[in-house]
């Protein structure tokens, strides 16, 4: 068993030209025995943004704290602190922070793909 607050996981950080301001922290995964699943904790500093992509495993978002809009076919949808969304495989995405506070969230992948 595993139990840590995500801060104390030292977080890999993230900017370029398709990416700003993003931290990523692998809060369980293959380290610690987890067979199944990857969960990863994201933040992003206010006008940050995860790149505009996609891959072909799914993936599940729990939005923990902030403001923020996720793309979706064409256009932004607004999330905030409470929503959550699934991610289909092959389904182009995208994350932006739309507050003045970081965009927190939980990011769950299977197990097998790169976690960070």
């Amino acid at each position: 068993m595993k139990i840590i607050h995500y801060s104390e996981i030292a977080p890999r950080s993230y900017n370029g030209d398709a990416v700003k301001g993003v931290s990523g922290r692998v809060a369980i995964g293959s380290a610690d025995g987890a067979a199944n699943f990857c969960m990863r904790v994201f933040e992003l500093a206010p006008d940050g943004f995860t790149p505009r992509h996609s891959h072909e495993w799914e993936h599940e978002v729990f939005f923990h704290a902030g403001r923020g809009d996720v793309w979706q076919d064409g256009k932004w949808i607004p999330v905030e602190a409470g929503c959550t969304v699934f991610i289909p495989g092959n389904e182009e995405h995208q994350i932006r922070n739309a507050g003045d506070d970081k965009l927190v969230f939980v990011c769950l992948i299977p197990a097998g793909v790169p976690e960070l």
